[in-house]
């Protein structure tokens, strides 16, 4: 079921009315729980059986790895859990490629094989419950939080249907707590959740699905070399409809979660804002760089084992984040483009500290020499952050290539057009779509550089009631004429 689309309308005024029906607090949790397996069954009916399958799983494993003080057993109890989750993940999302990937190293060893073409159906959300689970299991396993008693209340924190299907990946202590005792909004609640849930189809149907996808289709779906300006800006497109697509599901999520009474953490926070990488995954899809840091990173060792193993544990991450993200060799290099990235801005961090240690150390002679130094115009903090943001937002951008590509063939064919290494490409766009991309852009850019250290509830705060109101009306109108331009939300491939 999609959010921007008026059946779901019609479902969340249903579960709404149970939802402040004065009912017992076990009865309007089971109402929720339903509602979540409906939500779910919309796109295919017997995955409902996975969610079922992981649920149980991870609700026994979890109980028996917090009791258990036999390391091998609790190695076992881990083992099984993380068996039957990557498993299913394994099969459902990565089968068909695995095969492929053989059938491919069978031929260059000189093997004719040729296997029947599996008949494998994505189910929607996989990766983002999985996750979910698993954060649970590894919690058990680390003995973070007592186990979970009910099964209902556990259920629910998997299935819950604003965030199921793509976010944000919600952690245990952040969720299922609010399960223990009877949530409702309050006024104020109830309407900045509508607000929200209004601003995400806003972000999703006029701005993602309306203004920037026609453009961004176009590009990555030309078969021949484009001129820089087409290519840049259809990459440019790109970039604005991820970031409005996805933010979009989940402010849409989050202030569903508000009108029921509940709190789910943000997973955006003006990530084209964000001055170098680190600070990047600081903004972007924060729920699964936070997963990636706190599961895979610093098990690995983080930064603790000098600067070449760092490196190397941020490469495997970012690597196993673009995998998780698509089973294709582009998702792989879109991983491993950000691990570069993250690595050189680590080696650049440790130059800079360097250089700072040896200035502080300098001579009296020196200091009239490096305070005038500091006092240049590139030295000015807003010019330096402005520019950074800008050199960062540039370099996301051709990250963004491999992400959208359908194979490496487009990827650099594209890439060649935008750094004039095709001089014979071709003009693409209409004029109208290429002023559109240009201010989306422009006003995408400005806004995350002015939001980035406040928030929409903060603005709202701030801001006058009438002026909330007018907004408000604009976004629903755009909404309403915007419509048939609404699509599936991009993260719900993976």
């Amino acid at each position: 079921m999609l959010f921007n689309s008026y059946v779901f309308i019609l479902f969340l005024g249903l579960a709404l009315a149970i939802h402040y029906l004065p009912v017992s607090w076990k009865a309007k949790k089971a109402n929720l729980l339903l509602a979540g397996y409906l939500f779910y069954a919309v796109w295919n009916p017997p995955f409902v059986l996975l969610l079922w399958l992981s649920t149980v799983v991870d609700f026994i494993i979890g109980k028996q790895l917090h009791q258990a003080e036999n390391p091998a057993k609790r190695k076992a109890l881990l083992a099984a859990s993380l068996g039957v989750n990557l498993g299913m993940l394994g099969f459902f999302k990565y089968g068909g490629f695995l095969v492929d990937n053989f059938v491919l190293l069978a031929s260059a060893a000189g093997i004719d094989f040729h296997p029947a073409a599996p008949d494998i159906i994505l189910p929607v959300g996989i990766s983002f419950y999985t996750f979910q689970t698993l954060s649970y299991t590894l919690d058990m396993y680390r003995k973070k939080h007592a186990p979970e008693r009910s099964l209902l209340d556990f259920s629910l924190y998997v299935s819950f249907f604003p965030q199921l299907v793509a976010g944000p990946i919600v952690r245990t202590g952040d969720l299922l707590p609010q399960f223990k005792s009877p949530r409702q909004a309050t006024s104020a609640q109830f309407m900045h959740g509508s607000l929200l849930l209004s601003l995400g189809l806003f972000m999703k149907i006029v701005l993602a699905d309306g203004l920037l996808s026609g453009p961004a289709d176009q590009v990555f779906g030309a078969p021949m070399a484009l001129n820089i300006a087409d290519a840049w800006l259809g990459v440019l497109a790109f970039s604005g409809q991820i970031f409005f697509d996805f933010a979009g599901y989940t402010t849409c999520a989050i202030g569903v979660a508000a009108m029921l009474g509940f709190s789910l953490p943000d997973n955006f926070r003006y990530p084209y804002a964000a001055v170098g990488f680190s600070d990047f995954w600081r903004r972007w899809h924060i729920s699964l760089s936070t997963w990636l840091r706190d599961y895979l990173y610093i098990p690995l060792g983080g930064n603790r084992a000098g600067k070449v193993r760092t490196y190397i544990n941020l490469m495997i991450t970012m690597l196993v984040g673009g995998l998780w993200h698509g089973a294709s060799w582009t998702f792989v290099a879109w991983g491993g483009l950000h691990g570069l990235y993250l690595t050189v801005e680590k080696w650049l961090e440790s130059l800079r500290e360097k250089r700072a240690a040896r200035l502080t150390q300098a001579e009296p002679a020196m200091q009239p020499l490096i305070v005038e130094k500091s006092a240049l115009p590139m030295s000015n903090p807003k010019v330096k952050t402005l520019l950074l943001v800008l050199l960062t937002f540039l370099l996301v951008n051709v990250t963004w290539v491999f992400f959208r590509a359908q194979d490496f063939a487009t990827a650099w064919r594209l890439l060649a057009s935008m750094f004039g290494l095709a001089p014979d490409g071709a003009a693409l766009l209409p004029t109208i779509d290429m002023i559109k991309v240009l201010v989306v852009t422009v006003g995408l850019l400005l806004t995350h550089f002015l939001m980035r250290n406040t928030s929409v509830p903060e603005l709202i705060h701030k801001s006058k009631w009438w002026t909330v109101g007018i907004a408000w009306g604009l976004m629903l109108v755009a909404i309403i004429v915007s419509q048939k331009s609404g699509g599936s939300f991009i993260y719900f491939q993976f």
